[in-house]
């Protein structure tokens, strides 16, 4: 194909298909033939707001960075793949040259080109380039589809095992029950986790989650008349330690809280619940403007981390946990469109359901050439 359809965000509530130019390639590069794209919140927040904090979308912009695809051309120093191979693209192109990713931490680059992300085009068209160590060879019992889901598996992984140290025989506590609350879950169960404890307010995404990988789930109270926010926090927190039989230490002790989230009374319930020397992960984004206890960081001496995407390792991890049947994609996967429905795939995500009511968890778009 010679040419390259594109699903371009032009403004708020404003996308259009475009033809882009096909990406030219250096050396260390491959050209990507598109397969199969999952749409992420943050592609439906620049639809609805046009920014997400400090990125702001001022000129048109190709959505998407959950994707994989197959490999159309090679750079000459590229040894290790070639076309027609199916690859999982990590969407993010560091300097590889500051600080941040020469200890390690690469997804802290300042100089990050991060697709769909302002200013630089996403991955929704027929081809997307990127740095061939960032295309990621995939075992033929993962699928293509399964290939997009990666990305944020691979933000599960990073939380989970990366930043929050999870082992065998822990327990850990997930509030949201979104798609990557859901991965997260997945991840810790992988990981041998004695107990998975997802807390949501919808009952369907819990029923959801114990199907597939919770062994408890807890649905919070309704706030009282007047009842401030840390209250109520206090107050579900003692509802949750005491229907669930949590403690502050021992083996019923939550070793690890993630909020995948961002909602201010899930942190704050998170930080009430945790154990005492416990760890306490967000990767869920919210109000940027929170209340914090802080006395229960400093007397539980908490480790407080936030998470942003996914650094060295994940995304390998991601696919061997895959590869080797410990996390099953398949069931997040509820909606498949194609490539000239898109409109109609971020309609769904972002009302949260479908035009026949089923509810939406990850929505999938194939590529231009793809079924």
């Amino acid at each position: 194909m010679s040419d390259n359809p594109s699903f371009v965000l032009r403004g708020i509530e404003d996308v259009v298909y475009e033809q882009r130019p096909i990406p030219d390639i250096s050396g260390d590069e491959v050209l990507v033939a598109v397969k199969k794209t999952g749409i992420c919140g943050s592609d439906v927040h620049y639809l609805v707001e046009g920014r997400i904090g400090d990125f702001v979308v001022n000129s048109p912009m190709v959505l998407g960075h959950e994707s994989a695809g197959i490999v159309s051309k090679v750079g000459p120093k590229v040894k290790h793949l070639k076309v027609g191979d199916r690859v999982a693209m990590e969407p993010g192109a560091t300097c590889r040259t500051c600080d941040a990713c020469k200890t390690g931490r690469y997804e802290l680059c300042p100089d990050i080109v991060f697709a769909a992300t302002p200013p630089y085009d996403g991955t929704l068209g027929r081809y997307y380039r990127l740095p061939a160590d960032l295309a990621y060879h995939l075992p033929e019992s993962v699928s293509l589809e399964d290939g997009a889901m990666m990305e944020p598996l691979s933000v599960a992984v990073h939380s989970v095992s990366n930043l929050g140290g999870f082992r065998a025989n822990q327990s850990i506590a997930i509030f949201g029950c979104g798609p990557v609350g859901l991965l997260c879950m997945a991840v810790a169960k992988a990981l041998g986790a004695a107990r998975v404890i997802a807390v949501d307010i919808v009952p369907s995404r819990l029923e959801f989650a114990k199907k597939y990988a919770a062994t408890d789930v807890y649905l919070p109270p309704k706030p009282q008349d007047g009842e401030s926010k840390l209250d109520y926090s206090r107050r579900n927190a003692e509802q949750m330690k005491a229907e669930l039989n949590i403690e502050d230490r021992g083996t019923r002790s939550v070793d690890l809280v993630l909020d995948a989230s961002g909602a201010e009374v899930s942190i704050q319930t998170g930080l009430y619940i945790a154990k005492a020397g416990g760890t306490f992960v967000q990767v869920g984004m919210g109000n940027p403007n929170v209340t914090l206890n802080i006395s229960l960081i400093l007397t539980k001496e908490l480790n407080y981390k936030g998470s942003f995407r996914y650094g060295p390792g994940d995304y390998p991890m991601a696919i061997g946990l895959v590869s080797s049947g410990k996390v099953d994609l398949k069931p997040l996967v509820t909606h498949r469109f194609a490539f000239t429905d898109a409109i109609t795939a971020f309609k769904a995500t972002r009302a949260g359901k479908s035009e026949d009511g089923k509810g939406v968890i990850k929505a999938i778009i194939s590529g231009p050439d793809s079924d």
